[in-house]
């Protein structure tokens, strides 16, 4: 698969519209950053595009309050456009209902400009004994994305790192060769991911399940990594 940079992007597309899901801790906001190669903070718009006050808009999440219709956008790449779910994750049903609502309409609407073209859903993957969220379950047994591509996005997942390394020092443990036991890391890896997670994501029954889903790792870390890999899943 080549690698498709923002630019690219912005080549194709005029403004590439995104809503991003997932729980308050999966790393949403250092995925935007680092897709827009920033450590700035984004300008919100509302849906006439008009800016508003980011102060404003946190306390109104605070209270409850959430317009999904308010963009993001990176002053260093303003050809992305991202929406946040923010509100239906902890189990509001109205805002479960307005982010249907938004994806349905973005999803037919006749003005391109206003299109959403990818849905991220991002899930942290830092807490193997975590098991699917009934939020998640929601989304994609209910949500009806129609065209629009849905990439899972595992977050966090150098945190399963100790537990593959564990599954190798068994296999040393149990007379593997140190030398085969690493090689076989990415593998130890891939086996810690293979969860009940992708096995709720992909049930034939949901009403979205994931075009792609990719794995990020150590995407805090300055400036040696990249969403490449999420960049490339449209």
């Amino acid at each position: 698969m080549a690698t498709i940079d923002a630019q690219d992007l912005q080549r194709m597309i005029s403004r590439f519209r995104v809503l991003i899901v997932g729980r308050a801790n999966a790393g949403k906001t250092t995925i935007l950053q680092k897709v827009c190669n920033t450590m700035d903070d984004p300008e919100i718009h509302n849906s006439e595009g008009k800016k508003i006050d980011a102060a404003i808009v946190k306390s109104s999440i605070k209270r409850g309050n959430h317009d999904i219709t308010n963009e993001m956008v990176f002053k260093s790449n303003p050809g992305f456009v991202f929406h946040d779910s923010c509100g239906f994750e902890a189990g509001s049903e109205e805002e479960f209902e307005n982010m249907k609502r938004f994806v349905l309409q973005r999803a037919h609407t006749t003005k391109l400009e206003e299109r959403i073209h990818a849905i991220w859903y991002c899930i942290p993957t830092d807490d193997p004994s975590q098991t699917f969220q009934r939020s998640e379950e929601k989304f994609f047994l209910e949500c009806d994305t129609r065209h629009v591509s849905v990439v899972a996005v595992f977050t966090k997942f150098e945190a399963l790192r100790p537990f593959a390394y564990g599954d190798i020092k068994k296999q040393i443990y149990e007379g593997y060769q140190e030398k085969n036991a690493q090689r076989g890391l990415p593998s130890a890896l891939k086996n810690c991911s293979q969860t009940r997670v992708l096995k709720e994501l992909y049930k034939p029954e949901n009403c979205a399940r994931p075009k792609y889903h990719v794995c990020l790792q150590n995407i805090n870390q300055q400036p040696i990594t990249d969403c490449n890999n999420l960049l490339e899943c449209r």
